[in-house]
């Protein structure tokens, strides 16, 4: 699969930030279809969506594209570690989960309107070092962030898969 770096766009009309059914994008209506049968605020297993597919479709809804692999990380401090890197979190990032829900949330909220986010936690780890218990402690930092924006009426959608 080729790199991918996250897509951070900058704040959108009111217009763009809806997520129209039928809007053409830049590569057609096809790439918004992903994300078409997603609730808006959710979060869960990639399944059979593309990473690629996924980054198109938010880049045509002006949305921002975060992406973390977590492949080579094996426990919840590389997990943060990683995820901090890959979404270029700030310097002072307290490296812990109530730090990630504050670097998703408010910090985010704090500087203007957002018009809205797909995550991608590619290759959660699962072994002893990071558990079920430990995977789901990080993806409920997720849900909990899907819930703030949510509330906020904007679009936060978290898909992830495990090695």
């Amino acid at each position: 699969m080729p790199a991918i770096t996250p897509t951070i766009t900058t704040r959108a009309s009111a217009s763009s930030r809806r997520e129209p059914n039928h809007q053409q994008g830049t590569r057609g209506i096809l790439t918004m279809m992903p994300l078409h049968t997603v609730r808006p605020n959710i979060v869960q297993a990639i399944r059979a969506f593309r990473v690629e597919d996924l980054q198109a479709a938010a880049q045509d809804l002006h949305q921002h594209f975060l992406y973390a692999n977590l492949g080579a990380a094996q426990s919840k401090q590389e997990v943060l570690d990683t995820i901090a890197e890959a979404f270029t979190f700030p310097v002072h990032f307290g490296k812990n989960l109530d730090a990630l829900f504050d670097c998703m949330t408010d910090l985010v909220h704090k500087s203007g309107n957002q018009p809205g986010f797909v995550v991608v936690l590619e290759q959660l780890p699962d072994n002893p070092k990071f558990d079920r218990e430990a995977r789901e402690q990080l993806l409920d930092v997720f849900r909990d962030a899907a819930d703030f924006w949510g509330e906020r009426k904007i679009p936060f959608r978290c898909f992830y898969s495990f090695q």
